[in-house]
């Protein structure tokens, strides 16, 4: 008799993750997605507001451009100095709601589907349509042009 218990995937020393019985991990669904922008509601940068660089689905947590900097020594080499560098922490998904730059407000996000049958996400509050095109191609060429960089 084998025990069913889920399968843990070894992320870290301190920390376990449930995975899948195909040993992948168990990916969180989330209300932000890569070029929202957001507004911190909890923690020690409440109240700013700034746009979502990365996603970290398996553990829920989002990297938001110019918040929650933290300080990174870099060691040195023979040919350059060691230096400090300040990078964007995680921040988890939950304490983030998406911001309406237009209005100035924080909202939830719905869903709804239009009359040419595409499904999208929209503000509740003031009824912004956050998923339209020209949003989508904006973030994908700041994508390219930061990688091609």
């Amino acid at each position: 008799m084998a025990k069913t218990s889920p399968i843990e995937m070894r992320l870290k020393r301190w920390e376990r993750k449930k995975c899948k019985p195909n040993s992948l991990p168990m990916l969180h669904k989330m209300h932000v997605r890569v070029g929202d922008t957001v507004q911190v509601i909890a923690g020690r940068e409440k109240g700013k507001v700034g746009e979502v660089v990365r996603l970290y689905k398996h553990n829920s947590t989002v990297i938001v451009k110019d918040l929650n900097l933290k300080s990174k020594h870099k060691k040195g080499t023979e040919d350059e100095p060691g230096e400090i560098v300040m990078i964007e922490g995680p921040i988890h998904s939950s304490n983030m709601m998406l911001y309406s730059k237009e209005k100035n407000v924080t909202s939830r996000v719905g869903h709804k589907i239009l009359e040419d049958g595409t499904k999208v996400r929209y503000l509740k509050k003031t009824g912004e349509v956050i998923d339209s095109v020209d949003n989508w191609v904006k973030v994908f060429k700041e994508g390219d042009s930061e990688s091609s960089s």
